[in-house]
Parts: C-alpha cells; structure tokens; sequence
C-alpha cells in the first residue's frame, strides 16, 4: 500500500512540474520575436510535454487507480472528499489537455494569445494542487 502511495506522489510531483513549467514556457515563446528563439521553445515545450509531463500523468492515474481498486474506494466510496478530487483530476487532465492544444499552435504557428494570456494560464495549476492535496490530506467531508 504505502509503494503505491509512495509512487502516485512522485508521479504527481513530476506531472505537477511539467504543468508548472509548460505555460512559463508559453509565456517566453509568446514573447520571442526571433525563429531561433521560437524553434528552440518548440524543442523545449515539446520534450517537456511528451517526456515528462504525460508520462507523468498517466502514471499518476496508474498508481491512483490501483489504489482506488486496491483499498480505499471501498473505503472511501461514500466519502465527498474523494469524489471531489476525482472531479478536480477530471478537470486537471482537462486542462493537461488544453496545454496540448497550446502547444500545437506553437508548433505550427498558429499561436494568438499574448504572454499575459499564459502568465494568467500558469496559475491554475497552483490552485489544483492545493485544493487536491488539502482535499487528500484533511478529509473534510
């Protein structure tokens, strides 16, 4: 049980920093004014993206899976706090895909949104993770 605990929180810890960086990444490319710069940022969002960020989800929602069929959904089924959470990882890969639509109009220059348009998407992730954990840790309903 705890490995399991142990490797959704690593997992969700690297798809976190991906969904941290990613838009901050977005914001620079937004601002870029020359090809090199700009290429360089499609290599950057794209390994980012495909290496760390996505891998990093679905082996967040592996070991969360198998801990949900392992022991606490039987556990916690009537709990709202789980069901919530579940709702906010239903939103968050919701917005992991977002961030792939982003990175397709980098990638092939279709991009509209000014930096600032990032710069207010790079805080999402943020209001995700303290409501997911403070929802996992304090249990409250």
């Amino acid at each position: 049980m705890y490995w399991l605990k142990a490797m959704h929180l690593i997992f969700m810890v690297t798809w976190f920093a991906g969904l941290f960086y990613l838009p901050r990444l977005f914001v620079y490319h937004a601002m870029s004014e020359d090809e090199i710069s700009r290429e360089r940022f499609k290599i950057m969002e794209s390994k980012l993206f495909y290496g760390i960020t996505t891998p990093g989800m679905l082996l967040t929602f592996l070991f969360g899976f198998w801990m949900l069929y392992d022991y606490a959904w039987t556990l916690y089924q009537a709990a709202g706090w789980l069901h919530v959470k579940l709702l906010l990882l239903a939103l968050m890969a919701g917005y992991h895909l977002m961030c792939w639509f982003w990175l397709q109009d980098f990638k092939h220059g279709r991009n509209r949104r000014s930096h600032v348009f990032y710069r207010w998407m790079n805080e999402i992730p943020v209001l995700f993770l303290v409501s997911i954990v403070l929802l996992a840790v304090l249990k409250p309903f």
